[in-house]
């Protein structure tokens, strides 16, 4: 199913491999109407994508995806602002507190890497995020270009997936605290993947308290026994259901292109009228 509307995608301002315009360009030509830009703690392609979309006559929605770590898990959170709010100097200092930590994260783990006979360069690394806010999926590039791993998802799984021996923790954020974060700017919270989570039912009633909107019901790859049953929790949860792609163009096992998901049109206007009246609904109808 194509949808109109992608709530979560990435650009090469976090760690997606097309650019903020390019990105644009295949929502287009894919037919859809409205696209979240959430790259990772930050709003850097936004602009960009922005002027694209004008063009392109999409509408760009500008977000966010915020990553915070648990006892034994990670929970990721997706926010969404209005434009004028991206010139808030709190908030793009605060995003730049998040890369700053994303930053260091990633050069523990080379240093973690060679400690476990898998040695990759930094430099080499920072040369493959370019302008970007450095996230895992460099890193990984870097072990498939040393040759120590045999695609990207084998990065995760061998090394610095959460339970790898590269791993490492990144600046301390409950996701109750992010949801709280992206409140205090005006941008509406919604739980990303909720399927990773490997104690859902524990972690709702928090996010739900600390402003939670709404999660991810209609992502990627989810089959309809998967959206069935996340539907069902959003609701016994009073949380708007929600969709999207989360494209990376890295072209791993079940990666989906910007609209390639089952969000009903429906479903995307009562968040939006909901949640972000200020979006125009027209291109749903």
């Amino acid at each position: 199913m194509q949808a109109k509307a992608d709530f979560h995608n990435h650009s090469t301002a976090s760690d997606g491999r097309l650019t903020p315009t390019e990105l644009v360009e295949l929502a287009a030509r894919r037919g859809l109407r409205i696209l979240a830009l959430t790259d990772h703690d930050s709003t850097e392609g936004i602009a960009e994508a922005q002027a694209a979309a004008q063009k392109a006559g999409v509408f760009l929605l500008p977000g966010t995806e915020l990553s915070t770590d648990i006892e034994g898990d990670e929970v990721h959170i997706l926010g969404y602002f209005k434009p004028e709010t991206l010139a808030n100097a709190d908030l793009q200092a605060r995003l730049s507190e998040f890369r700053a930590g994303r930053y260091e994260r990633g050069r523990l783990m080379t240093e973690r890497l060679a400690a476990v006979g898998a040695p990759v360069s930094w430099e080499h690394v920072l040369e493959i995020a370019g302008d970007a806010s450095v996230g895992r999926p460099h890193v990984a590039q870097a072990l498939l270009d040393a040759g120590h791993v045999e695609s990207i998802p084998d990065a995760f799984d061998r090394y610095i997936g959460r339970d790898g021996p590269a791993y490492v923790e990144r600046e301390k954020m409950t996701p109750a605290e992010a949801v709280a974060t992206l409140a205090q700017f005006g941008a509406p919270a919604v739980l990303a993947h909720p399927s990773y989570i490997k104690d859902l039912e524990g972690v709702l009633p928090a996010l739900k308290a600390a402003g939670l909107v709404g999660m991810e019901v209609y992502y990627k790859d989810y089959d309809e026994e998967m959206i069935g049953r996340l539907a069902a929790t959003a609701r016994a949860h009073d949380l708007l259901p929600l969709g999207g792609s989360d494209y990376h163009a890295l072209h791993g096992p079940g990666e989906r292109e910007p609209g390639d998901i089952p969000l009903p049109d429906a479903v995307a206007r009562e968040f939006l009228e909901r949640e972000l009246s200020w979006v125009p609904t027209a291109a749903l109808a």
